[in-house]
């Protein structure tokens, strides 16, 4: 059986529209999964992007004058800017000023009238008094070293009602609250982030991830005998993989489940509070390769003004957003250069330059800001102080700079918004498919007119009625006239 010509033409047609379709989703992923500057559109397409971060210099531990750093896994920068490093390896803290100078090394400390030492420790916390809290994660302990570098308290493994009977601590990050609450992540716990009283008790877990189901396989549990109940997979929740904490006392925390949040804001009461009202999900990439998969965000840091900067395992990225949830800008990447990391561990800021820890190169990349990215840096913060005229005038440079930056569309959108130009903010609004933002702008801008025209509106229905009334009377008042009849 013969086809027709124009059946023929017809499915050569589709077939090069498949084609096409799918050679723009290829490249689309494929530019995820490079290391070019991008960021995502609207409709989730990846679109280029001026370079917010470049790599400026890179440090290890024969530079520095201490011996190479082994593993090393942790890094932390105090409100002024000292950095501590944590060489995992080596079982020490390396300490180093603003300038990348050491300072001194920590590979010991009294106990008891004893010296003693770290094994394997894993995370570090710093507090604004230089106090140190240290999970000794080989050692299953968190050691609290107060300014002078003394021992102000251990946290063993605790008993509680709370926890199993064998339950093993093996602490691998902690942070620390202004009320000195000691928030500890420990390997195999599930229920969240172990929270210990200032006196090293514990009370409690916080902010455990909910646990993801699905449907058919818990019909089939349900259906099922207890012997095959127990060869099935359990629903038990995702573990954090880091936490950190703002200067509020909000925790912000990495996961390793992409399909659930990932990255989350957790209250006193472990409340997820993150503000998500950005057009993407805050999962780190959101086009992948297959054979790649999804981000694995292994490192979370926050900065001033609600920024956070999350660090993806997977291809090396770090992805900072704003406190409304929008995707600011994206560096870095797994591979030999520059600016490229082999196994990525951590990320902190000093200042606004971001310091990258490679735990396999035993490495640290310092990342400096472009003018781009400093521009978007001081966009955020203006809007965040409430400067509108300024976040305005950076964001249209921003605009200028990067016209497919749809986010910034909306910053000079909330600019005007506060401002009082309500007109303006809905035009940005739209250029930036920002619905919601769009729907309030249009309801002031609705109540604005209507307060303008409302008193001449009023008037003019007032006079319009009046005339009504009067010429009803005066008709009425001729129609009678009309009516009588003149005899003679």
């Amino acid at each position: 059986m013969r086809m027709s010509i124009p059946k023929v033409k017809k499915h050569l047609l589709v077939a090069a529209l498949c084609c096409l379709l799918g050679t723009s989703i290829g490249v689309n992923a494929a530019h995820a999964e490079g290391s070019a500057s991008y960021n995502y559109s609207f409709w989730n397409d990846t679109t280029p992007a001026p370079a917010a971060y470049e790599a400026t210099s890179l440090l290890n531990g024969a530079q520095l004058g201490v011996g190479p750093f082994k593993n090393p896994s942790d890094i932390h920068v105090t409100a002024d800017k000292e950095i501590y490093v944590l060489d995992s390896g080596n079982n020490r803290i390396v300490v180093l000023d603003e300038h990348f100078k050491p300072v001194k090394v920590v590979d010991s400390f009294d106990h008891k009238g004893k010296k003693d030492t770290f094994n394997n420790p894993q995370g570090i916390f710093v507090t604004d008094r230089k106090e140190l809290f240290i999970a000794d994660t080989g050692n299953k302990r968190v050691v609290h070293l107060d300014s002078n570098l003394r021992v102000a308290g251990v946290l063993e493994a605790p008993k509680s009602d709370l926890l199993q009977a064998n339950f093993d601590f093996q602490p691998v990050r902690v942070v620390v609250d202004t009320a000195q609450r000691i928030y500890v992540m420990s390997t195999g716990v599930f229920d969240g982030f172990m929270e210990f009283n200032p006196d090293g008790a514990f009370t409690s877990f916080i902010g455990a991830n909910r646990v993801t189901v699905d449907p058919v396989e818990l019909f089939w549990k349900r259906m099922s005998t207890q012997a095959q109940r127990s060869q099935m997979v359990m629903f038990t929740p995702t573990e954090f993989t880091n936490l950190d904490m703002d200067d509020e006392g909000f925790i912000y925390a990495t996961s390793g489940d992409y399909s659930n949040n990932p990255i989350k804001k957790l209250n006193a009461q472990g409340n997820d509070i993150l503000r998500r009202t950005g057009y993407l999900s805050l999962v780190g990439d959101t086009r992948y390769s297959k054979d790649v998969g999804p981000s694995r965000l292994i490192d979370i840091d926050v900065t001033d003004s609600e920024m956070y900067s999350v660090l993806d395992s997977k291809r090396g990225r770090i992805f900072t957003y704003s406190g409304d949830g929008h995707l600011m800008y994206i560096f870095g990447g797994l591979g030999n250069q520059m600016g490229q990391f082999n196994t990525p561990a951590a990320i902190e800021r000093v200042g606004d330059d971001f310091l990258v820890l490679d735990k396999a190169f035993g490495e640290i990349t310092v990342f400096q800001t472009t003018a781009y990215g400093r521009m978007l840096n001081e966009a955020v913060r203006s809007y965040y102080r409430g400067d509108e005229e300024k976040a305005f005038d950076l964001y249209q440079q921003a605009i200028n700079m990067n016209a497919n930056l749809e986010f910034a569309y909306s910053g000079v959108g909330k600019a005007l918004l506060r401002k009082g130009d309500y007109k303006g903010a809905m035009q940005y609004f739209k250029e930036s498919y920002d619905q919601a933002n769009y729907s309030k702008a249009y309801l002031l801008y609705r109540k604005e007119v209507m307060r303008e025209y409302f008193p001449a509106v009023m008037t003019g229905l007032i006079v319009l009625a009046a005339a009504l009334l009067l010429f009803k009377k005066l008709r009425k008042r001729m129609r009678r006239q009309g009516g009588v009849t003149i005899e003679s």
